[in-house]
């Protein structure tokens, strides 16, 4: 068959569209850029707010319209709203988040454990995905109890994946083609709850377990870990960056910089504690980007409230980060919480925090003109005989535009950073690749 894979939301979904699509190719299935050309199509939904809600239900609808022969849906989503799911055109099958690993080898009928140890070259989703970065699905689940999270409800509880089927992973990530150009450079580490990693075992162990055995047991050029909840992490954790290949960026998710707002959200830090985190991580990772995640609006959330947390956010100089205008999910124990703020002013809410985090992500890029630094190449745009527009990113999540003499598609080499544009950086070639 010819199979389209589509994704909403965070990165884990990410990681299971790239399971998907290495066991449809092991079945000797083909993947297709569109919907159009497709047989089958799956989508992976996601129901983070009301939005991610309504993306995945137009996804599904997309498909659909475009002619795919039978559309497969999975995911938060529809997990929580299977019949809304089965109800959307040319819908064939909704399987549930806890039936997700097996969708594959169910929807075909078959075992794929006999071919899951032939090598396969790594390839691209076809489409607009990122192709220089492998998403790994470490663990599911989260046992934590925010008031404002329904994916604890459509994930269930924490799980993790052993050390060794992840190690398999990495190494089927890192194959490359005879060209040497199939191989991901960088791994990125997800997970619903990652930081809790190991927890669930019989014998308890730590996420930088698991780091320092990726690290040791393969030549992978970068790994990135993503959304890590501040509680999961002391100063020993940040040792792990003694090892260069680790990049230098912590997605630390705040939510709110009042201790009051936390609280009410049944979030297990307090600012001085994130505080503390955040400069034990900054002395011992130099340069490191700390990103974070913010909700606006949030019920009770009162004016004094709100100015605690903008207070906050601009006192710790965040690299960057997301803001999320409150959305009542049906099901959390927020959407029943008293003092529900009036939509125009999570509105208003919003905008302050994020023209808050887009004055401190200008100073850290601006901190690093003149800086050397390597760059991941993930798109290469042919100007003729001029040569090429690169763009790509360097460990500490720095988006990077420069021009290239050849095509440097999924290398690494190293860049002076010249100028601040738009959200990017400018930057000239020097020297050789690293990688």
């Amino acid at each position: 068959m010819k199979v389209f894979l589509d994704t909403v939301g965070c990165r884990l979904n990410q990681a299971e569209i790239e399971q998907m699509a290495r066991q449809f190719r092991l079945a000797g299935h083909v993947l297709v850029p569109t919907p159009a050309e497709a047989d089958l199509a799956v989508v992976n939904t996601c129901t983070v707010t009301a939005a991610a809600a309504s993306d995945s239900r137009h996804k599904v609808r997309q498909a659909a319209a475009a002619g795919a022969g039978q559309v497969v849906v999975t995911g938060c989503w529809s997990t929580l709203s299977p019949q809304q799911a089965a109800d959307l055109p040319a819908v064939s099958r909704v399987v549930p988040n806890a039936e997700k690993d097996r969708l594959v080898p169910d929807l075909l009928q078959i075992e794929l454990s006999e071919f899951e140890s032939e090598p396969v070259e790594r390839e691209p989703i076809p489409g607009a995905r990122l192709r220089t970065r492998a998403f790994l699905k470490v663990q599911d689940g989260c046992d934590n109890h925010c008031t404002f999270c329904i994916t604890t409800v459509a994930r269930g509880a924490g799980r993790s994946r052993s050390i060794a089927e992840v190690l398999e992973d990495v190494q089927a990530a890192l194959q490359t083609s005879l060209d040497g150009q199939g191989g991901a450079r960088e791994i990125v580490l997800t997970g619903v709850h990652l930081g809790s990693w190991g927890q669930d075992f019989t014998a308890p162990l730590h996420l930088q377990t698991l780091v320092r055995a990726i690290l040791e047991h393969s030549d992978v050029s970068r790994l990135r870990l993503s959304s890590l909840e501040p509680w999961d992490l002391d100063e020993h954790f940040f040792r792990l960056w003694d090892n260069p290949r680790l990049c230098r960026q912590l997605h630390l998710p705040l939510q709110s910089g009042s201790a009051a707002t936390l609280r009410r959200m049944a979030r297990k830090t307090t600012p001085p504690e994130f505080r503390r985190l955040v400069m034990a991580a900054r002395q011992a990772i130099p340069g490191v980007a700390i990103t974070t995640d913010l909700i606006a609006g949030f019920p009770g959330e009162s004016g004094a409230e709100f100015a605690e947390t903008l207070a906050f956010v601009e006192e710790m100089q965040f690299a960057d980060g997301h803001v999320f205008t409150y959305s009542t999910r049906p099901g959390t124990a927020a959407a029943r919480l008293p003092g529900q703020v009036p939509h125009p002013l999570r509105k208003e809410r919003n905008a302050r925090l994020r023209l808050a985090l887009e004055g401190s992500n200008h100073r850290y890029r601006e901190a690093h003109l003149g800086q050397v630094l390597p760059v991941l190449w993930e798109s290469a745009v042919s100007l003729g005989p001029s040569g090429w527009e690169m763009s790509g990113l360097t460990d500490n999540y720095l988006r990077v535009q420069a021009a290239a003499p050849r095509q440097l598609w999924n290398r690494i080499t190293p860049v002076r950073l010249t100028a601040l544009v738009a959200g990017r950086m400018d930057g000239t070639l020097i020297g050789q690749e690293v990688a």
